[in-house]
């Protein structure tokens, strides 16, 4: 299993987290392809919303769809910090050359570590779930 950074408790009073939340698992928890099985909107944010309550309930949760690759990430002044993993920096430090040309703050780009299943080399993600689910069913 990875090592996982823990971000500060409180250091940000607003960040931003990204992704489709599809089959919600703990590589989504530390952050949070098969277009035709991804869950619907509404079981993803609520399964997001579920889990960030019950690690700490008084957060407000703000879950809104990301129509384009950036959502509020580039037009919200209030945002402090964006968290990413290793894969999707660029995605962060691309979010802030998009703010300064808007004359925005820039975030704190938080890197945290993918998650491996015990024993396996991959990592945890939605695709591969998926993958999993879609040979069960045709097996079973």
């Amino acid at each position: 299993m990875a090592t996982i950074n823990v971000i500060q408790p409180n250091k940000y009073s607003i960040i931003m987290l990204g992704g489709s939340f599809d089959c919600l698992h703990p590589g989504h928890h530390v952050l949070l392809k098969y277009a035709h099985l991804t869950q619907p909107l509404d079981v993803r944010r609520q399964a997001a919303e579920v889990f960030i309550k019950s690690v700490k309930p008084e957060l407000k949760v703000q879950a809104e769809p990301i129509t384009d690759p950036y959502g509020p990430s580039i037009v919200d002044p209030e945002l402090e910090a964006i968290v990413v993993s290793k894969e999707t920096l660029k995605g962060g430090e691309s979010v802030n050359n998009k703010r300064a040309e808007r004359g925005l703050s820039q975030l704190q780009v938080e890197v945290v570590d993918l998650l491996f299943e015990d024993g396996n080399s991959e990592k945890i993600s939605s695709a591969i779930l998926r993958e999993r689910e879609v040979k069960q069913t045709k097996v079973g």
